[in-house]
């Protein structure tokens, strides 16, 4: 299945490429990361710049503009008894795409917001939904969008008095999905590398799938294309002298900006120590880019490397853990001027990293909570503190 959803070569010959003129991008290698029997699946794409002109900076972020699952668009068009065929408009420019093109290329049919539920109420005169937007059930109304999709909406609160136009002028546009770049352009020129987990799970009585990331686990196939741009990260790269130490936090997928960061070291030959610290659940089938990293060691390139995997012991290990085991190194390193990163979950890893430094700083340094907490707080405006989470 090509996945070419316009050649912005035929609309737009003299733009650079960019979110809004996205550059096909030939896929050179898809392949799960995760050994036979992980619960998880990781995707590492290689995916070819050649003749786009896009460069990018270790810690930037590639923006990949999906379509959405066929499977899911079919269960839409049969609910509703829709003909694919018919045109509707989308856009402000008034652009006309079939139905089947409309919900699989343009629009976020995944999502459900207040504002879709509030003007979808007009269109029924189902008394559940029109109960959910009432001002005093905005609790209710925010727990049932939580996980749930516009097949849902239009299931749950049917008949609908409303034509096929009417129920897609409610959905936003779809918006592209950013991933850490995990390649450095010096050493691996025209092309860009990705590690993506795919997200599947189950609610609300249905399996759902992450929108991008199983398209690149199930459609995307070497040879095919990709819409893709470079998003830049002010805010997370690598410190300007190549003489200064790094300690980087990435559990699971928060590994790629680090692989991107660890081969530009490499080839930049740079003076300063690196230190990783990787977690993830068992270590024979979930340790990503474990023969690369060893070979990193063993070459000097990274200085050392710290593992954490949770189900591999009784009590869950994870990479805070594994911070606060070698707190007095740690520290050490901090003093002498190491920048400190973490990239993944933000919810609760980034908390929970944060967490664990703000204690290695008390312990080690003597320090008060507070002075602990100002001593981060020094760290960051120092640009030596830096986060890309999610």
């Amino acid at each position: 299945m090509q996945l070419i959803l316009d050649n912005p070569s035929t609309k737009s010959d003299n733009l650079p490429f960019s979110r809004n003129n996205p550059f096909q991008a030939k896929v050179l290698k898809n392949i799960n990361l995760n050994g036979a029997g992980s619960s998880k699946e990781t995707r590492h794409i290689e995916l070819s710049l050649k003749g786009s002109d896009l460069s990018y900076n270790p810690g930037d972020a590639l923006g990949i503009v999906p379509s959405n699952d066929p499977e899911l668009v079919n269960f839409i068009l049969e609910e509703m008894e829709w003909d694919e065929e018919a045109v509707v408009t989308v856009g402000k420019q008034g652009e006309t795409l079939s139905l089947r093109k409309a919900l699989t290329s343009y629009f976020e049919i995944t999502m459900l917001s207040r504002k879709i539920l509030q003007q979808a109420a007009v269109l029924t005169e189902n008394s559940e939904l029109q109960n959910l937007v009432l001002a005093e059930n905005a609790a209710q109304l925010k727990e049932y969008c939580h996980g749930r999709d516009l097949l849902d909406m239009l299931r749950d609160f049917g008949p609908w008095k409303a034509s096929a136009q009417d129920i897609v002028s409610l959905l936003r546009k779809m918006t592209p999905r950013l991933y850490s770049i995990a390649s450095s352009i010096a050493a691996n020129p025209d092309e860009v590398h990705l590690t993506i987990g795919a997200v599947r799970y189950s609610a609300n009585g249905r399996d759902r799938k992450g929108v991008c990331s199983v398209l690149c686990a199930e459609r995307v196939q070497e040879g095919e294309m990709l819409p893709v741009f470079i998003q830049t990260n002010k805010h997370f790269h690598l410190p300007e002298s190549q003489d200064k130490d790094i300690i980087m936090v990435g559990p699971g997928t928060g590994i790629a900006p680090f692989r991107s960061f660890i081969q530009e070291r490499a080839v930049n030959k740079a003076a300063g120590r690196s230190w990783l610290f990787f977690g993830d659940q068992h270590a024979a089938v979930d340790f990503l880019y474990q023969n690369e990293m060893e070979n990193y060691q063993q070459n000097g390139v990274l200085t050392r490397v710290d593992t954490a995997f949770s189900r591999d012991t009784d009590q869950k290990v994870y990479v805070q853990h594994k911070m606060l085991e070698h707190s007095k190194e740690l520290f050490e390193w901090i003093e002498n001027g190491a920048y400190f990163y973490v990239c993944g979950d933000k919810e609760r890893m980034a908390k929970d990293v944060n967490e664990a430094l703000i204690n290695v700083i008390e312990k080690e340094g003597a320090m008060s909570r507070e002075d602990a907490e100002n001593y981060l707080k020094d760290m960051q405006k120092q640009g030596r503190y830096q986060r890309d989470v999610y």
